[in-house]
């Protein structure tokens, strides 16, 4: 079976995709062909399931000769099933011209089924999407496969010694926890736990190194929700600053803190709490 899915949105909205559209491939045998901006593939880049990346920016208003040439690579392979989280005329135009069998989405008249929003943390909440399929969806048993030379990468980069590793995460955009605080906590840190090893991730990294660099931590703090996402993926201890307990799953290991909009009144005391100090 070959799947196509249609995914707008951010690199943290492929990411939340990934468990069902991993979980469905898995459990029918499908091949997986994604449209979505070519700033996102890298999301993509990790499933093994995934044979084509169809390059289309949905948030960059197409032009018609945009749509004709994705209706093109939509019409010419023999797709059975489209799971669709685009909106508006000009997708259900589109997929209604195709011949692919199957569309699910939240709306559209282009859609052969029409699934609600589900219940759970955010990837789990598309298990709505699997289930007229006759598929269901453990968002939180997901975990990213990553290479031995990625890893080892990223170990290579670690401080040296033999103490728990710390990664640092900031979003680096506008109203994050200030940049001093980021700079001060392994500091107060290190004054309680010697031997502590502390490394701050670039947002700018390429996908790929900062996934390997989350699995190489004991524990991760971050405010990137693309981060975050990583952490959950990879079976890390989180703190998350600045996510809603609701779009994360419920473990142990995972705190939040804050709030997105203030995260400038976090105290490094309220950290270093979540963190166990």
């Amino acid at each position: 079976m070959r799947v196509l899915a249609l995914s707008p949105g951010s690199l943290a909205l492929q990411l939340d995709r990934l468990p069902a559209l991993v979980s469905f491939c898995e459990q029918v045998g499908a091949t997986l062909q994604v449209a979505c901006a070519p700033t996102c593939r890298g999301a993509w880049d990790f499933i093994p399931q995934v044979e084509k990346i169809l390059p289309f920016d949905f948030e960059a208003t197409p032009t018609l000769a945009d749509w004709a040439n994705l209706l093109g690579c939509v019409r010419e392979p023999d797709f059975q099933v489209c799971l669709n989280f685009a909106e508006g005329q000009q997708v259900n135009l589109m997929l209604s011209m195709s011949h692919i069998p199957t569309r699910v989405a939240s709306s559209g008249f282009s859609s052969t089924v029409i699934v609600s929003t589900g219940e759970g943390w955010c990837a789990q909440r598309l298990a709505s999407f699997l289930k007229p399929l006759g598929c269901t969806l453990d968002a939180d048993r997901f975990r990213l496969a990553l290479s031995s030379k990625d890893l080892d990468a990223a170990r290579a980069e670690q401080p040296a010694g033999e103490g728990p590793m710390l990664l640092l995460a900031p979003a680096g955009s506008t109203g994050d926890w200030p940049e001093q605080r980021w700079t001060s906590l392994p500091e107060s840190i290190a004054q309680r736990l010697k031997g502590l090893r502390t490394l701050q991730l670039s947002p700018e990294q390429p996908l790929n190194r900062r996934a390997a660099a989350v699995a190489s931590s004991d524990v991760v703090l971050s405010s990137c929700p693309v981060t975050q996402r990583l952490a959950v993926y990879s079976g890390v201890p989180l703190v998350a600053l600045g996510a809603q307990p609701e779009n994360l799953p419920n473990r142990p290991e995972i705190r939040c803190l804050g709030h997105q909009a203030d995260l400038s009144a976090l105290k490094d005391g309220e950290v270093l709490q979540a963190l166990g100090f």
